[in-house]
């Protein structure tokens, strides 16, 4: 006789909290599902090694880890059955949870070029570690999850590029770097770097403000005062021709005939 197995929607699976949790921390696991009441299953590991069960009336199973340590860092899924049927359900996402080791040295960062750049322009990123056998990842503020990740050569240094960056990609930088072995430990998070994008104008160039609007007030200036100083000369010497003259401006002199 054949058997049919009835799946129900498979469960989603979460961290609390779900980044930056740091050995010795406590971390919660929650497999919520569809249908109630349940038992549930919690996997780990890249085999989905049976873990941890748990019978709930509710929509939600919860699983404590209590002071986090190395060996906690790992993958984890579940699954359900809701009792009285025997419907199961698929195995969920799996979700990774990831410990900072505080242990290991922070990586540094640098930016090139460094400052503003335009858009269009490719930025390079070097993360410099040490090379313990994992990637390095770069991650921008504002994202839990990294942006990139990259194997280091062997003096510990990643190389990442972003290309034809644009105003969106400004932001703060920093990196980390994994931990290789049984377990997904990482390093803590390094000093951070800042991208500062200028848009370009429609010619393809850096926006920037033409000389002549720089020093425009300072002509204007010398412009004004030239004008006086015209004007201030011309007086003077009208005045000094009505002194010294007529009105049309001959001096007037006495006729030889007589004296």
């Amino acid at each position: 006789m054949a058997v049919v197995l009835i799946f129900v929607p498979r469960p989603s699976l979460s961290l609390h909290p779900s980044y930056g949790v740091s050995l010795g921390d406590d971390v919660t696991v929650r497999c919520r599902m569809s249908h109630s009441p349940s038992r549930v299953w919690l996997y780990r590991g890249v085999t989905s090694e049976l873990y941890r069960t748990a019978d709930t009336e509710r929509d939600t199973a919860e699983f404590s880890l209590l002071n986090v340590i190395p060996d906690n860092a790992m993958t984890y899924r579940c699954r359900y059955k809701v009792l009285g049927s025997g419907q199961t359900s698929e195995l969920s996402d799996p979700v990774e949870l990831v410990a900072i080791d505080h242990s290991y040295p922070k990586p540094g960062i640098a930016l090139s070029p460094a400052g503003r750049v335009g858009s269009g322009s490719n930025v390079t990123i070097r993360c410099q570690g040490r090379d313990y056998g994992g990637p390095t990842l770069l991650y921008k503020d504002g994202s839990s999850a990294p942006i990139q990740r990259r194997d280091p050569d062997v003096g510990g240094t990643a190389v990442f590029t972003l290309f034809g960056v644009t105003p969106a990609d400004g932001g703060t930088y920093r990196c980390s770097y994994r931990i290789g072995g049984c377990c997904s430990l990482s390093s803590p998070l390094g000093d951070n770097v800042t991208l500062e994008v200028v848009p370009q104008g429609d010619g393809g160039e850096l926006r920037w403000t033409p000389p002549w609007t720089v020093v425009g007030g300072c002509v204007a200036a010398f412009v004004i005062t030239l004008i006086f100083v015209v004007s201030f000369l011309l007086a003077a010497r009208r005045r000094r021709m009505q002194r010294t003259g007529s009105p049309g401006g001959e001096k007037r002199f006495r006729s030889p005939d007589l004296l």
